[in-house]
């Protein structure tokens, strides 16, 4: 079978599964089976495929019909200006995050040298951007998984960035290592009962432990405010992400522990999607 056949039939049997971005996700699959990019593929779709290229295309199609994520079948994610290895131990890296990036790096326009603590650094693309465009830039990450602290370990020696970078495996609670002049996270931060409502390929595939923020979605924001206002530096910047409803009761558990709101950020929805605020 031609590649060009094999990608329109892979996208007819996801568009049955209902699946919005079907065309999409077959030529992202059938460019993962061939080892090649979507450039070489749509510029060479009479190629034939092997008998086991074909197979392997097909089993691949039947895991994201089940609504699997492309970022976990192919085991990679543009963020950023970077492309990140991603399991199924980390989250999956989203656009309205980069929110995260700007604001950083408004922040840190005319820093020369910053040490920076990320809270649950997961596959690492929040911080490892930020060392990636600030060259003299310091970061330690923490995370209470090994696996996704592995996974960051490799995305830092993909880019170059291994020896700027410390990683400990523990709980915030447990964290006492360093001073810092910035500190980010992305925080699990969905109330517990609302996960179970989340779209499938979230639900039934991303690690809950990453997105369950327990009752009321706050239980793991408390903790990373009240572990960043003992680690920042006097004047330092926190930059967090937060629910999209959560603005308010953020707000006032940030001012509780001597932080100043400078700003809140949208996302790409125009949704509350970050805090930056400094320690007094």
């Amino acid at each position: 079978m031609k590649i060009n056949s094999a990608i329109l039939q892979g996208a007819e049997f996801l568009k049955t599964r209902y699946i919005s971005s079907a065309n999409l996700d077959s030529e992202i699959l059938m460019a993962k089976v061939i080892n090649k990019d979507r450039k070489f593929i749509l510029l060479n779709p009479n190629q034939k495929l092997t008998s086991l290229d074909f197979i392997n295309f097909k089993k691949l199609i039947k895991k994201r019909s089940l609504r699997e994520p492309v970022a976990y079948l192919i085991n990679k994610k543009f963020f950023w200006n970077s492309e990140f290895f991603v399991t199924k131990d980390t989250l999956i890296p989203r656009p309205d995050t980069e929110t995260l990036i700007d604001c950083i790096l408004n922040y840190c326009d005319n820093k020369n040298k910053l040490s920076i603590l990320d809270i649950g650094i997961g596959s690492g693309c929040i911080l490892l951007s930020i060392l990636k465009e600030k060259k003299n830039f310091l970061g330690s990450g923490i995370d209470i998984s090994k696996e996704a602290l592995n996974t960051c370990k490799i995305n830092a020696i993909n880019l170059g960035l291994i020896n700027r970078l410390k990683l400990f495996k523990t709980d915030v609670d447990k964290f006492i290592i360093g001073k810092y002049d910035l500190i980010v996270s992305n925080p699990p931060y969905i109330n517990k009962n609302k996960i179970r409502y989340l779209d499938r390929d979230v639900v039934n595939y991303e690690p809950l432990i990453a997105l369950n923020g327990g009752l009321d979605g706050l239980s793991e924001i408390r903790k990373v405010i009240n572990k960043s206002s003992e680690l920042i530096k006097k004047n330092g910047k926190f930059i967090l992400e937060i629910g999209f409803d959560q603005r308010n009761k953020v707000i006032n558990l940030l001012k509780r522990k001597g932080f100043y709101i400078n700003s809140i950020k949208k996302d790409l929805a125009n949704n509350d999607r970050c805090i930056v605020c400094t320690k007094i």
